[in-house]
């Protein structure tokens, strides 16, 4: 495996300390129920913190730039360091990389990171573009992904087309869907709700169609699916959003 480019790890940890909020920190900690502290550096300010930090260390080649982000993500000793190796994987340099070779880092961030913060971000603003680019290629690891042991990789499953508006591969979001249509988990549910959503505003007669040949959808699953379709009725009880799609500008 290639060496990280070890300056820029040092660069963003730095910059994060240095704008460290104690104060803040806590509450953003216990807002994500996260296990790993926060510096308290919010979004807007660690944008700016980290835009010049990025630009001043474009990676020098594809390996390099996968083994910077993975160390950044891994040895994160504050959740925004993980944040940052996000950021890092979204740099311009590096979009002729997002192909089916960066499957595997993707899938690894998922596993790793395990909470909505990290997984609706890889899933929407990484895996989701990738799909589009590479749909043939996607469509079976997501099929996999589906059926996964590990219930954030089916949420990225279910993701995984998330923006892709008319283009969306209908069968293949039913493929996703239906193997997690009954499992208890909220975060599945919600993501349920959230895929189909996404796809009403383009395809409402087939998000209709699929919600009412699939009773065995969660009302949870449902309201959420439906709740942008003025003609239907959703659900009293189908309980209510969480913090899950708001993760980074989603949902």
């Amino acid at each position: 495996m290639a060496a990280a480019d070890r300056s820029l790890v040092q660069a963003v940890r730095t910059a994060l300390r240095g704008s460290e909020n104690p104060t803040r920190a806590p509450a953003m900690q216990a807002y994500m129920k996260s296990t790993l502290p926060f510096y308290g550096v919010p979004k807007p300010e660690r944008d700016r913190l980290l835009r010049p930090v990025l630009a001043a260390h474009p990676p020098k080649d594809r390996a390099t730039w996968e083994a910077t982000v993975r160390r950044l993500y891994d040895e994160a000793s504050h959740r925004e360091e993980r944040y940052a190796a996000l950021d890092l994987l979204a740099v311009r340099a590096g979009r002729s990389w997002h192909d089916p070779e960066l499957v595997p880092l993707l899938e690894h961030l998922v596993r790793a990171g395990a909470w909505w913060d990290l997984v609706d971000e890889i899933a929407g603003h990484h895996v989701a573009p990738v799909h589009r680019s590479y749909p043939r290629n996607l469509a079976t690891v997501v099929r996999q992904w589906a059926v996964d042991d590990d219930i954030w990789v089916r949420r990225t499953a279910v993701l995984s087309q998330l923006g892709s508006k008319g283009d969306t591969d209908r069968g293949l979001l039913g493929d996703v869907i239906v193997p997690n249509a009954e499992r208890p988990e909220f975060w599945l549910r919600k993501a349920i709700g959230w895929a189909l959503r996404d796809l009403s505003a383009h395809d409402p007669v087939w998000v209709t169609s699929f919600v009412a040949a699939h009773p065995e959808l969660s009302k949870l699953s449902r309201h959420e699916a439906l709740r942008r379709l003025p003609d239907v009725r959703s659900a009293p009880d189908a309980g209510r959003g969480a913090p899950g799609d708001v993760s980074r500008g989603h949902g």
